[in-house]
C-alpha cells in the first residue's frame, strides 16, 4: 500500500508536469506565429512615424529611432523561423543554471528570449517623445494613436503568453505617462495620462486573462489528445488503450511482472490445461523493510525493479514470475522430464538475490523461499502451501528454501481445526492463561509476569500463543479472547494488590491489528476501572516487528499511557524502531529479543548491541528487559552489562496461575 500511494503520487506530479510543459509549447507555437504577424505591422507604423518625423524636421532623430526599432525587429525574424531547438543550440549560455537540456527546457529559453526581445522593442518603441518633444508638438495626436494601436494590437496578438505584450507594452505607455505627466501640464494632458494609466492596466490584465483562457483550452485540449491518443486515429488509439489497460490490470506498473491478478488467470489456465506436476514457489525478501526507511520508497523501488530482472534472468524453462505484492513473488513452471530440481533452482534465485545492491552500500538482501510441489491441486490450495513453507523458510533464518512437507502439512492442518474449535474452546473454559516471571537482582527478586495463553487442543496437543494468536484474529475471534486474557491478567493484579506487591506489572500482548479491530481503550481501562485495579500494574507489549503499522494504533496508546498503563517494545532488535518513535509512543520498557540473549556469553556482536541498547536506556530513561536468558553463563554477561530486568527458561518458564501466585509469595520485593 505504501508502494501504490507513492507510486500515485508521483504519477499525478509527473502528469501535472506533463501537461505544463504542453502548454508551454502551445504557448511557444502561438507566440512565434503572433509575432510573426506583429512585425510587419511594426514595419510599417515605424515607417510611417519616420516619414510624418521627417516632415516635422526631426529625420536624425527618427532615423535612429527607426534604426534601433528595425534592428530589434530584424532579430526577432529569426528567433520565429528557427527551429525551438536550433535557438537554444546558438545561446547556450541563456541556459539557466540547473535547468534540464530537454524539450521542457528549449521550450522556456524560447519563451524567454521572446519576452526579453518584445521588452527591448518596446523600450526602442519608448523612445517616440523624442520625435514630438515630448508629445508636446503638434504630431502628439499621430503618435499616441500610434501607440495606442500597436500596443494594443500586441495584446491582441500576444494572447498565448502574457508575459510578452506585457513587455512590450509597458516601456511606450510609461513613457506617455511620464511626458503628459512632465511637460505642459495642463488638465487635458493630465486627464490623458490618467486615461494611460488606465489603459496600460486594461491591457495587462486583458493579456493575463488572455493567457488564462488559452492555457484553459491548452490544457483541455492536450488531456483530451492524451486521453484519446489523437482523434485522427481513435480507432487504433482505443484499441492500445484497452490492450494497455488489459495489461495494467494483470502487470505490476513498477516491475512490468505479472501482479497477483494475471498470475491467477495464467496459472489457472496453466494448470488446467497441462498434465505435467508443477512447482510453485513463494518468494520472500529477507530485510526489505529497512531498505525503505534507510534510503528512501525510490531506492525500495530500485531494489524491487532489480530483483525483478535478476529473478527473471535465473528462470528455469517455461517458468511464470509474479510479483503479488510488496517484496513478495511466486514462480510457477511445470516439472517435466527435462526440468531442474526445485531445490537447485532455489538454490540459484538465493544466489542470484544475495549479491550486492549498488545502491545499498553495506546493506545486503535475503530471500526466504517456500516450494510446492502439486497434486492435483487449485493454485489457491497452492499458495496456501507455499506461502507456509516460506514463512517456515524465513523461521529458520536468511537465504533459506524449505519444501513443503508432511509437518507444514500437518501444521496448516491444524490451523484449520483450531480456527474451527477455537469458539467453542472459548465458550467451554478450555484456554488458560500461564505466567513467565520477570525478575531482577540477578533472579533473587520478582519484577513482574508476562501473560501467556495457552490450549491444550484434543487432537493437535498443545498451540503455541503466536499461532493461536493468529488464527482467532482469522476466525474473527480476537476481541473474544483478549478480554478472556484481560480477565485473567486482571484477576493476576488483584492477587498482587491484595498480597502488598502492588510493586509489580503484569504485562500482556496486543499487536496492532487487533487494535485497529477492537476498541482496546475501552475493554483495557474499562475492565482496570471495573475492578478497581491500579493502572501502573498492567503493561501492553506491542511487537517491534510490526511497530511500524501502528498509525491507526498511536491515539489508544497514548490515551492508555495517559491513564498509567505501562507500553513495552518487545522483541526489540529484530525490527526498525527509531528513537522518535520509542518517545512518540511514550515506551517505558523494551524487551531485547531472546535471538540476541540466547548463547550471549560467545557471540560478542551480540553483546555489543545488548551494550548499546542498555546505555541508550540509560540516556532516555527507559527500561530493558533481557528476554531468553537461558545459561549462568548469559546471566553473568548480563550483570557485567548492568542489565536489570531479565526473562528466562533459566530463572523460570511460564507456569499456571496457581504457581505464579506461589511465586509471587516466594520472591522477595525488588
Amino acid at each position: 500500500m505504501n508502494e501504490l500511494k507513492t507510486e500515485t503520487g508521483a504519477g499525478d506530479q509527473d502528469s501535472r508536469i506533463a501537461l505544463r510543459q504542453l502548454i508551454r509549447a502551445d504557448q511557444l507555437t502561438a507566440a512565434r506565429h503572433t509575432v510573426m504577424l506583429s512585425i510587419p505591422v511594426a514595419f510599417v507604423l515605424s515607417g510611417i512615424s519616420t516619414f510624418v518625423a521627417w516632415h516635422s524636421g526631426k529625420i536624425w532623430v527618427a532615423l535612429v529611432w527607426l534604426a534601433c526599432a528595425t534592428l530589434v525587429n530584424v532579430v526577432r525574424i529569426p528567433l520565429c523561423r528557427l527551429s525551438p531547438q536550433r535557438v537554444a543550440q546558438l545561446v547556450p549560455w541563456m541556459q539557466r543554471r540547473g535547468e534540464a537540456g530537454g524539450p521542457g527546457a528549449v521550450v522556456e529559453l524560447n519563451l524567454r528570449l521572446h519576452w526579453i526581445l518584445a521588452l527591448v522593442s518596446g523600450i526602442a518603441w519608448a523612445g517616440m517623445p523624442w520625435l514630438s518633444e515630448g508629445y508636446t508638438t503638434p504630431e502628439t495626436l499621430f503618435y499616441l494613436t500610434c501607440v495606442c494601436g500597436i500596443t494594443a494590437g500586441a495584446v491582441t496578438h500576444g494572447f498565448a503568453f502574457a508575459r510578452i505584450p506585457i513587455s512590450f507594452i509597458t516601456p511606450p505607455l510609461l513613457s506617455v505617462i511620464f511626458c503628459l505627466l512632465a511637460f505642459d501640464r495642463t488638465p487635458t494632458r493630465l486627464a490623458l495620462a490618467a486615461t494611460a494609466v488606465i489603459y496600460l492596466a486594461g491591457l495587462i490584465r486583458g493579456a493575463r486573462v488572455g493567457e488564462r483562457m488559452f492555457s484553459r483550452a491548452c490544457a483541455l485540449k492536450n488531456e483530451a489528445t492524451t486521453a484519446n491518443h489523437a482523434l485522427a486515429v481513435a480507432h487504433e488509439d482505443l484499441r492500445q488503450f484497452a490492450a494497455r489497460m488489459q495489461y495494467q490490470a494483470e502487470h505490476d506498473l513498477l516491475t512490468g511482472l505479472l501482479d497477483r491478478a494475471g498470475f491467477m488467470q495464467v496459472a489457472t489456465r496453466v494448470l488446467a490445461q497441462q498434465q505435467e506436476r508443477h512447482c510453485l514457489m513463494f518468494l520472500d525478501l529477507d530485510g526489505f523493510k529497512v531498505i525503505n526507511d534507510a534510503y528512501g520508497h525510490e531506492a525500495g523501488d530500485q531494489v524491487l525493479i532489480e530483483v525483478a530482472r535478476r529473478l527473471q534472468a535465473a528462470l528455469p524453462e517455461g517458468a511464470t514470475l509474479a510479483r503479488l505484492g510488496g517484496d513478495e513473488f511466486v514462480i510457477l513452471y511445470p516439472l517435466t522430464v527435462q526440468a531442474e530440481l526445485p531445490e537447485q533452482v532455489a538454490q540459484r534465485l538465493i544466489a542470484a538475490i544475495r549479491q550486492p545492491f549498488a545502491r545499498l552500500a553495506h546493506r545486503h538482501i535475503g530471500l526466504s523461499l517456500g516450494i510446492y510441489l502439486s497434486r492435483g491441486d487449485d493454485i489457491n490450495e497452492m499458495l496456501v502451501c507455499s506461502d507456509a513453507a516460506m514463512y517456515e523458510a524465513k523461521r529458520r533464518g536468511r537465504n533459506q528454501y524449505q519444501v513443503f512437507n508432511a509437518a507444514l502439512d500437518a501444521h496448516l492442518q491444524m490451523k484449520r481445526d483450531v480456527e474451527r474449535d477455537l469458539a467453542q474452546a472459548l465458550a467451554d473454559g478450555e484456554l488458560q492463561v500461564w505466567f513467565q516471571p520477570i525478575v531482577c537482582d540477578g533472579g533473587r527478586a520478582l519484577d513482574g509476569f508476562e501473560a501467556l495463553v495457552r490450549w491444550t487442543h484434543r487432537r493437535h496437543g498443545a498451540i503455541a500463543p503466536p499461532d493461536l494468536i493468529e488464527i482467532a484474529a482469522l476466525a474473527g475471534l480476537s476481541e473474544e479472547l483478549l478480554r478472556f486474557i484481560m480477565g485473567e491478567v486482571a484477576a493476576m493484579i488483584r492477587f498482587m494488590q491484595d498480597n502488598g506487591r502492588s510493586d509489580l506489572r503484569v504485562s500482556m500482548n496486543i499487536s496492532p491489528r487487533e487494535m485497529e479491530r477492537i476498541v482496546i481503550e475501552d475493554l483495557v481501562a474499562g475492565t482496570l476501572k471495573r475492578q478497581d485495579l491500579p493502572a501502573r500494574m498492567l503493561e501492553i507489549e506491542i511487537t517491534e516487528e510490526t511497530a511500524l503499522d501502528l498509525q491507526a494504533a498511536t491515539q489508544t496508546l497514548t490515551a492508555l499511557a495517559m491513564q498509567g498503563v505501562s507500553i513495552a517494545i518487545d522483541d526489540f532488535g529484530v525490527g526498525y524502531s527509531s528513537l522518535g518513535f520509542l518517545r512518540q509512543m511514550h515506551v517505558s520498557r523494551v524487551k531485547i529479543d531472546r535471538s540476541f540473549v540466547t548463547g550471549l556469553a560467545d557471540q560478542t556482536e551480540n553483546q555489543a548491541l545488548v551494550s548499546a541498547v542498555l546505555q541508550l536506556a540509560e540516556s532516555f530513561g527507559f527500561q530493558v528487559v533481557a528476554e531468553g536468558v537461558e545459561s549462568a553463563e548469559d546471566l553473568q554477561v548480563l550483570q557485567s552489562m548492568r542489565c536489570h530486568a531479565m526473562q528466562g527458561h533459566y530463572f523460570a518458564e511460564p507456569m499456571p496461575a496457581e504457581r505464579a501466585r506461589q511465586h509471587v509469595l516466594a520472591l522477595a520485593p525488588a
